[in-house]
């Protein structure tokens, strides 16, 4: 029986694996998102009641993806696992 993270390591071998990637998303999303909760809180002159919420909404938008993604991709790797096991049983 082989370990679930061996398909991963594999994976990450061959650079499939792109957490660099995942972590720039996440920075730029968050950063577009601050600056637009600024020019709106300038145009309105509010206090930055828009850029709070509009970087609360990115980071929770964010982690909600990324949950979703990694829960994919737990279910395809389980089933390759379940599909590895019946051929060689």
């Amino acid at each position: 029986m082989k370990m679930l993270f061996t398909s991963a390591r594999a994976s990450r071998a061959s650079g499939s694996d792109d957490n660099l990637g995942r972590g720039m998303d996440t920075a730029l999303t968050v950063l577009t998102f601050l600056g637009i909760g600024l020019l709106v809180d300038t145009w309105l002159g509010t206090r930055p009641v828009f850029t709070i919420g509009l970087v609360v909404f990115a980071a929770v938008g964010t982690f909600v993806r990324m949950k979703l993604v990694y829960d994919a991709t737990m279910t395809r790797l389980e089933g390759e696992r379940r599909e590895s096991s019946r051929r060689a049983a």
